[in-house]
């Protein structure tokens, strides 16, 4: 019996299956949250696990990611309960090209008039709505927008008084990002990091058969990277990979010290590579 060419049908199957899932999410995906402070002019404006960050400025906002197709008037509800405006984004980003994080970024980028900026691995996915897609790819699981500039690793976004600092994090796409910057409150400076978290989908190939040439190096990187990282503050994609719920309830008032746990980006990232090193043991069995 030939063992890969079972194991290559079983990752079609999985992948088909995931296709026609697309668009079937866990429940916290939709589910309304209310708008928090991160930390400085770092806000919160997501779903109950999908993150969606505001950095605010006088000379305009930086949203990064944006839900689901319909989480626009969530966002911009959020955003007004913070005091902000929709129409005040200046800079669309995201941290992944993938569907539950972009899907609402053509109608916010139509609203606000703010120019999308995309690395150079997520760009062409941003741009034909997800049909390139390397694992997800082959359909069009968002709407396509626009890509007005590239970013890459370790250039500064400025905007007023905003200073983001991007970072190669690939894996999870072959584009994924994080973003840093630092914030001063009552006299300390924090270390911020927006982080990408180096998550392997179901259905992913890392060696054999790569899903995309590269995969599992980028993985390594980012792993490494990450835990070359100062950092004091982080969140991430989906508020379940840094235990937001566990940190912050709704209604609590705010403190700088809220999301302040270098110890647990430390050991989630440990973890993932853990997740890694056992998964490439597994495909290569």
């Amino acid at each position: 019996m030939n063992i890969k060419l079972i194991r290559t049908c079983l990752v079609t199957l999985l992948l088909l299956f995931t296709t026609t899932q697309l668009h079937a999410q866990p429940d916290g995906w939709a589910r309304p949250f209310e708008g928090f402070r991160v930390i400085g002019n770092l806000y919160g404006v997501g779903s109950y696990d999908l993150s969606v960050f505001l950095i605010t400025s006088d000379a305009g906002h930086i949203l990064i990611n944006t839900g689901l197709e319909d989480s626009t008037q969530l966002i911009r509800g959020n955003m007004a309960a913070l005091g902000f405006r929709m129409e005040d984004i200046r800079i669309l980003l995201t941290q992944q090209a993938h569907w539950d994080h972009t899907a609402a970024m053509a109608e916010i980028k139509q609203i606000s008039g703010a120019e999308m900026w995309a690395t150079v691995g997520d760009a062409p996915i941003m741009a034909d709505g997800g049909f390139s897609d390397p694992h997800f790819g082959g359909r069009e699981s968002f709407l396509p927008v626009t890509v007005d500039k590239i970013i890459r690793d370790g250039e500064v976004i400025e905007l007023g008084d905003i200073q983001l600092t991007v970072h190669d994090h690939p894996g999870h796409t072959e584009g994924s990002s994080s973003y840093s910057m630092q914030v001063s409150e009552s006299g300390r400076d924090y270390q911020v990091l927006i982080a990408n978290m180096g998550t392997i989908n179901p259905g992913k190939q890392l060696t054999v058969d790569p899903t995309y040439l590269g995969v599992s190096e980028d993985f390594a990187s980012t792993y490494r990277k990450q835990k070359a990282m100062d950092v004091d503050v982080w969140v991430a994609a989906h508020a379940s990979q840094y235990n937001f719920h566990e940190k912050y309830q709704s209604g609590q008032a705010y403190s700088p010290t809220t999301f302040v746990d270098p110890a647990g980006f430390l050991r989630a990232v440990e973890r993932l590579e853990q997740a890694y090193v056992e998964y490439i043991a597994e495909e290569q069995r």
